[in-house]
């Protein structure tokens, strides 16, 4: 369970970050937890892999990524605590394997959407997003990229320290020069946290900006997302709740307490409407945002539903 515990913490305090990272690194401790569990009796056994499968899904509320990997690693219909162990380990290694295939495959199919000469905006640290960026370049394409800062947790720090390393022509931007710049823009590509049934899409604060200013300017915009980002819960008219993470990342608190009548807002997501949006890559293919009903239908199923 302390391993499990850690991996929960890392989680919450964005030691792991990224939606991808984060439904991996869930998956990967629910199995080793069950490896280690020491029980015989199924009644017990699913009573403690619920408990740790909520552990993991409470620490970051947004991101349907982690649920949607937890309930697929800990489904089974064993009677039997030995079968069950087995199909979960079976369902993580599966997991594991099948996400780590998705980052290439989206490359190459995101990479058919950028053109020799691109410039290309991104926003925070989405590995999905680097690697359509990165495979195009890999093709040979001459494209550069405008990476924001993404505050307050500066994840664009990380962003244009591996495009560097790829060798691809970067230039780091503040947030609030997003509009400033998009003359210069040819496609908006960003990861996802989440996507409803609606196709509306759920990503770091700050999208949505990208997204409007690009509308204004006729810029397409790209989301890359695996299957699992996208919120079978909305289809039964549940909403996706907003992360609202400390003010501590924003402000020094010992400045904060010498001035009683402020208070600070750090929401850590925003919503994009789908109109906005137009193709979302994923493994399986690129598809307008209006076919997200159709993604958790055939991708994911019915049967995925809340932890608790």
């Amino acid at each position: 369970m302390q391993q499990l515990l850690d991996t929960a913490e890392k989680i919450r305090t964005m030691e792991i970050r990224g939606a991808g990272r984060i439904a991996e690194a869930a998956s990967a401790a629910l199995r080793d937890y069950v490896l280690s569990l020491k029980v015989t009796n199924i009644k017990d056994f699913n009573k403690k892999v619920d408990e740790a499968a909520n552990i993991l899904v409470q620490t970051r509320p947004t991101a349907v990524s982690l649920p949607n990997a937890v309930q697929i690693t800990k489904r089974h219909v064993s009677d039997d605590v030995t079968g069950a162990r087995e199909e979960i380990v079976r369902n993580a290694d599966i997991f594991l394997k099948q996400a780590g295939e998705a980052l290439e495959k989206m490359g190459k199919i995101g990479a058919k959407r950028i053109h020799d000469g691109d410039v290309i905006m991104t926003h925070c640290n989405s590995h999905a997003a680097l690697s359509v960026i990165s495979t195009a370049f890999k093709q040979g394409k001459d494209i550069s990229v405008i990476a924001t800062e993404s505050r307050p947790r500066r994840q664009g720090l990380l962003t244009i320290r591996e495009l560097n390393d790829y060798g691809i022509p970067t230039t780091l931007i503040v947030d609030s020069a997003v509009r400033y710049c998009m003359k210069e823009v040819d496609t908006v590509i960003v990861g996802a946290d989440a996507i409803t049934v609606n196709g509306a899409l759920v990503n770091k604060v700050g999208t949505s900006q990208l997204a409007h200013a690009a509308h204004e300017a006729r810029k397409n915009v790209l989301s890359v997302a695996e299957t699992f980002k996208f919120s079978p819960n909305t289809i039964l008219g549940e909403m996706i709740d907003i992360e609202e993470r400390s003010a501590d990342e924003v402000i020094d608190p010992k400045v904060l307490a010498e001035m009683p009548n402020v208070k600070v807002k750090n929401p850590a997501f925003d919503i994009t409407p789908a109109e906005y949006i137009d193709m979302i890559i994923t493994e399986v293919g690129a598809f307008p945002p209006q076919m997200a009903y159709t993604i958790i239908k055939e991708h994911l199923g019915w049967e995925l539903t809340n932890i608790g």
